[in-house]
């Protein structure tokens, strides 16, 4: 039943999965493009930078269309805002797949992720407001499928596509789930009501879109660009100072485009800076273990997703299990343990070489994701357990705004750590090899040095430069994402600790209070 005056009493379990089809279709769509980025390449004739753009524009248009979600929601009602939302990625994916060269591809891309930037923040923003707070955590396990879920199948099912079938059914795939999706939606999700905020804020808009578009651009080229470079630097400079703008902008209006005050809010607060933690930690083991599996250990996509998958599942097995405990011991509990088991299972990562059984490299990321689906959720409903119904809709969009950009940020600084560290270990290794005067490599010497390092491929002859050169790179790969791991896993070790200010509340007879497990 409805949870706030004005509310519709509805079935909230189906409207629950109706909005949980539009989110999963949403996420899904960040992940499935990546594997066909090569193809892409080689279909429109293009570099790999130009046609990186394609990935590049989805998740800087997402994260510049998030902020106006709120304020949409409110002024036109979420039922609308979410039917149009979907609509509008349904068209774009359709169009999207009907490119017919690269810059009709990133023009389709940007119509599709302007629907799918409102999907997520106007669905969690829906489900607070229709599902009872004792039912909350159940509630956001399953919605929280879509988060976990939606990018471990999106390269399996994306390498199958390009493999088998046709590069565009990556997007010609979302057609009739939209459609399907919006026709649900017009028979099970409720009317809300229409809240009056004022005229838009048009001024907030522009800063705080320049801003995070600035913000995701660097972090999603700044490898490219170089991070010292005058681009990145005047850029970034440019971003924070429209974003430090924004701030004082917003909190000295009356009704601002989207409220910032949901950070008075202790536990808000520390959820969302558990929420980019979480994201990092899970981002490690999403974007480096593929990685590792293609370029180093030879997997193709198809494969390396299967790999991937009885992660996804752990964490959609375990997301309801959550839930369900939410509701009755609270948030704290569960992000502690799932928190830990992440940062355990991350630092094991950190022993990958090319000879690692397949089954331990799935043990562990069973494990990562037993973790993940233990704490993202509780998390996230924790603190949004502490914010006043009225106040969902901007609580839930900046909760979206954090989790985009804690995720590129993450991932930017990660992938420059491992170029810096992939040169420093190729640079120490190859000072212990000494050639020899007719170009060949001391055989020994590189014997000595790979079996001390544990790795599979140990060279049983004497190799060329060339061929020297290649190994070692190699290696220093392998090397540099296990230094990876271990950032990755003392950051998430730090969440541990962080988690220990968690709190839950409870609304009881409309009055909220901080449940006793807390």
């Amino acid at each position: 039943m409805a949870t706030n005056p004005g509310q519709p009493r509805v079935a909230w379990g189906i409207t629950l999965f109706v909005l949980i089809v539009g989110a999963f279709m949403s996420i899904l769509d960040t992940s499935i493009v990546n594997i066909a980025i090569p193809k892409l390449e080689s279909v429109f004739s293009v570099t790999t930078d130009q046609v990186q753009w394609v990935v590049t524009i989805y998740l800087l248009a997402l994260g510049v269309v998030v902020p106006a979600s709120s304020y949409l929601g409110d002024r036109f009602g979420y039922h609308r805002i979410y039917i149009f939302s979907l609509v509008l990625f349904t068209i774009g994916s359709a169009l999207s797949g009907l490119s017919w060269n690269l810059t009709a591809l990133i023009v389709f891309r940007v119509i599709q992720a302007i629907g799918g930037g409102l999907i997520m923040p106007v669905t969690m923003a829906m489900i607070y407001r229709i599902v009872p707070r004792d039912r909350i955590g159940t509630a956001m396990g399953f919605w929280g499928l879509a988060l976990i879920v939606a990018p471990a199948i999106g390269p399996t099912l994306g390498g199958y596509l390009v493999e088998y079938v046709n590069w565009r059914y990556i997007f010609y795939v979302n057609v009739p789930i939209g459609i399907i999706g919006v026709l649900l939606a017009l028979r099970y999700v409720p009317p809300f009501p229409v809240i009056h905020r004022g005229d838009f804020d048009l001024p907030g808009f522009l800063m705080v879109a320049a801003g995070l578009f600035g913000l995701l651009l660097v972090f999603s080229e700044g490898q490219s660009w170089g991070w010292t470079s005058e681009a990145s630097i005047l850029v970034l400079m440019a971003s924070l100072w429209a974003l430090v703008w924004f701030v004082v902008w917003e909190l000295g209006r009356a009704h601002p485009l989207l409220d910032l005050r949901v950070f008075k809010y202790d536990s808000f607060t520390v959820a969302n800076l558990l929420t980019v933690i979480i994201t990092i930690g899970m981002y490690s083991g999403i974007f480096y273990v593929p990685l590792f599996l293609q370029t180093v250990a030879g997997f193709g996509a198809l494969k390396t997703g299967l790999i991937m998958m009885p992660a996804a599942l752990a964490s959609a097995f375990m997301m309801p299990i959550s839930g369900r405990l939410y509701d009755r011991i609270g948030a704290r509990p569960l992000a502690l343990v799932g928190l830990s088991l992440l940062a355990i299972t991350t630092y094991l990562l950190h022993n990958l070489t090319i000879n690692t059984p397949i089954p331990t490299i799935i043990l562990w990321l069973v494990l990562r994701g037993f973790g993940m689906g233990m704490s993202m959720m509780p998390i996230t409903t924790g603190g949004m357990s502490a914010v006043p119904g009225h106040e969902v809709g901007s609580a839930s969009a900046v909760n979206n705004i954090l989790q985009r950009v804690g995720g590129s940020f993450g991932l930017a600084v990660m992938t420059a750590l491992l170029t810096n560290r992939q040169a420093v270990h190729a640079q120490a290794m190859a000072a212990t090899i000494t050639p020899t005067a007719n170009g060949y490599a001391v055989w020994n010497q590189v014997h000595a040095l790979f079996a001390q390092l544990g790795f599979g491929v140990v060279p049983t002859t004497q190799l060329t430069t060339t061929e020297l050169y290649g190994l070692v790179q190699e290696q220093s790969f392998v090397l540099a994402m296990g230094d990876i791991f271990v950032v990755a896993a003392l950051v998430t070790a730090v969440g541990v600790f962080v988690a220990l200010f968690l709190k839950t509340y409870r609304t009881h007879n409309g009055e909220r209070a901080m449940s006793m497990g807390d």
